[in-house]
């Protein structure tokens, strides 16, 4: 089974991060001290929760695989498509960076994102000992975030991609995902021929400029463009399983984040 648990927290891993002794973790909203609506393992500083709760449930989430409050480095996530690497773990009285993917081959740096419907991809090179997670919305979706974060590894780490290992967490699914013809005409643009393939029609309909976005599907693509071979798929809807994860457009923006942290 790919959920375990310790205590009243839940969370996810991949067989292939598992099999090759990775820590890392993609948390349910099971398990933590906030009330309604972020009920209740909330990671998210921006949602209106009390930041004394945001901490205890933070703790909770390194606690559980055994890391600590000091060893952790996250951003500042923007849509974006920029790269950090992390050296050693961000000082608490160091702003955080705005980027949507990091990546180190230090031991000791625990890298944390947070989500609620966008993609977590977790990457590692096993061979240079290399990890990263990559935040993907429809925006980190069509500036191909996760290329971006792979060609870092390849100049910073000396990585190959096809010795990368990318796990591809829950997110929300192409029948709660539907997008304006502005997203559409962005994802033909850089997705061509493989846009039929993440995009289907909206109610049946094909001229109503609206369409259902596959965004696992889509950088499942990217991934598999930029040579990466081995690619462990949650196929989880964050929208479709409430109880477990938390939902922007399925709980209509009242809601939390969910914690996802990677370590060597």
């Amino acid at each position: 089974m790919p959920f375990f648990e310790d205590d009243l927290l839940r969370y996810y891993r991949f067989s292939s991060f598992l099999e090759a002794g990775i820590t890392h973790a993609i948390f349910t909203r099971r398990g933590g001290v906030s009330t309604r609506p972020w009920y209740s393992l909330n990671v998210g500083g921006t949602v209106g929760d009390n930041p004394t709760r945001i901490r205890e449930n933070l703790q909770r989430s390194l606690g559980a695989v055994g890391r600590t409050p000091d060893s952790l480095f996250d951003v500042w996530q923007v849509h974006g498509s920029e790269v950090v690497c992390a050296e050693s773990p961000r000082p608490k009285h160091i702003p955080h960076h705005k980027a949507d993917a990091i990546l180190t081959n230090k031991a000791g740096v625990t890298l944390f994102m947070r989500f609620a419907d966008c993609v977590p991809i977790l990457l590692f090179d096993p061979n240079r000992l290399a990890i990263g997670i990559v935040h993907a919305g429809w925006q980190g979706t069509v500036k191909r975030t996760v290329a971006a974060a792979i060609e870092v590894m390849k100049q910073r780490y000396l990585s190959m991609p096809v010795d990368i290992l990318a796990g591809i967490g829950p997110s929300i699914c192409r029948h709660h995902y539907e997008v304006g013809n502005d997203v559409i005409q962005k994802v033909y643009a850089v997705f061509g021929d493989d846009a039929s393939k993440i995009l289907s029609s909206a109610n049946g309909k094909s001229d109503d400029h609206k369409a259902k976005l596959d965004l696992s599907t889509a950088n499942r693509i990217v991934l598999e463009q930029a040579g990466v071979c081995e690619i462990d798929i949650s196929n989880i809807c964050t929208a479709c399983n409430l109880d477990d994860w938390y939902s922007h457009r399925g709980e209509k923006g009242k809601t939390g984040r969910f914690g996802v942290l990677i370590g060597l």
